[in-house]
């Protein structure tokens, strides 16, 4: 039997940091190749697509489906802007589901039942770029410096898109954080709160940051536009404690299948319960840090690209030896 070795990737926007990682597990990458030949398709482990892509060109997608599974191989999709998938119109969207032109489906959110896509579905969250989301030093000597309290210049920060006028997107962030900026400068409570629509800023600031800011926000994501609930965690869930930050995030479906809330990281519902939180983790320092430590220590451990990158790789073998259903575990991950 010939070994599958190869990944083909059809798919221009592909995460860099996943590919690499891919890479490391012995898997030979074959990028933007419609026109596989069979000796690279008899080693193929599977092609991956762009999700967006072949929903808006799904009978061009249900071809290439049908070339490739007469080498057995199987065509897949990682959603990562799921549930809302950048507003594609639900007619697509259903479309895509009739058609089933992918054999399997790996998404960072599984609130939307309305459609599988494929006969396999793959939870697959979000995860850290370590290569460049790091301490930029030595555990040891870094941890250490950041138990330091006087070290830190702000209280409080965030930066993302703030401008909901440009971006529809981002009205709910903005308007959180407008009211959020009133009420901690009531409180004597320091902030920076960047537009990086407006003022991009580079890797090594956003960094410096996070390591300055005792207590980093997340709220929101663009795929929550639309919908209901805030599910899957955007990148900066993962990316901020994979810098050592002390994480304080909106409360998402997903969070508990990544993180122990209140041990890796800790959450808020309401304005007001963000207010408080911040008001507590300010005057707990020593805590904010324990579980700033804890959850760097996690996101090092379980949630990087190397992780993920493992359990496609998994994922792909389960389907060739003959899952066809639910590939790898949609439960907790977190709990240990």
């Amino acid at each position: 039997m010939t070994k599958r070795d190869h990944l083909i990737i059809n798919y221009a926007k592909f995460p860099k940091p996943m590919g690499v990682a891919l890479a490391s597990c012995g898997i030979t990458l074959v990028e933007n190749d419609w026109q596989s030949g069979p000796e690279v398709l008899r080693r193929s482990l599977a092609c991956i697509v762009d999700f967006g892509g072949s929903v808006k060109h799904p009978l061009r997608a249900l071809e290439w489906k049908r070339r490739l599974s007469k080498y057995g191989v199987p065509a897949l999709a990682w959603n990562r802007d799921a549930p809302h998938n950048n507003n594609l119109k639900p007619w697509r969207l259903g479309l895509f589901d009739l058609l089933r032109p992918l054999d399997i489906y790996t998404t960072h959110s599984l609130i939307d039942t309305r459609w599988r896509f494929a006969d396999a579905v793959l939870f697959l969250p979000n995860a850290a770029d370590v290569s460049v989301y790091h301490l930029r030093g030595k555990p040891e000597v870094v941890l250490a410096r950041l138990r330091d309290e006087r070290q830190y210049r702000w209280d409080v920060s965030f930066f993302g898109a703030l401008d909901g006028e440009r971006y529809k997107e981002a009205r709910e962030r903005e308007v959180f954080f407008a009211a959020l900026a009133q009420r901690l400068d009531a409180l004597n409570i320091s902030h920076r709160f960047v537009d990086t629509t407006q003022a991009a800023l580079s890797l090594d600031e956003q960094i410096e940051l996070i390591q300055s800011s005792r207590i980093n926000l997340n709220f929101g994501a663009r795929c929550d536009f639309g919908g209901f609930l805030p599910s899957g965690l955007p990148e900066r869930c993962f990316g901020i404690p994979a810098c050592g930050g002390f994480l304080l995030t909106d409360r998402r479906i997903h969070t508990a299948d990544s993180f122990v809330v209140g041990k890796h990281l800790d959450e808020f519902a309401t304005l007001d319960e963000c207010v408080e939180k911040i008001r507590c983790y300010v005057a707990d320092f020593t805590r904010s840090r324990e579980i700033a430590e804890a959850g760097w220590s996690h996101v090092m451990s379980r949630h990087t690209y190397a992780n993920r990158a493992q359990e496609i790789h998994q994922a792909l073998l389960e389907w060739h030896a003959g899952a066809r259903g639910q590939l790898g575990s949609t439960k907790t991950r977190a709990a240990e």
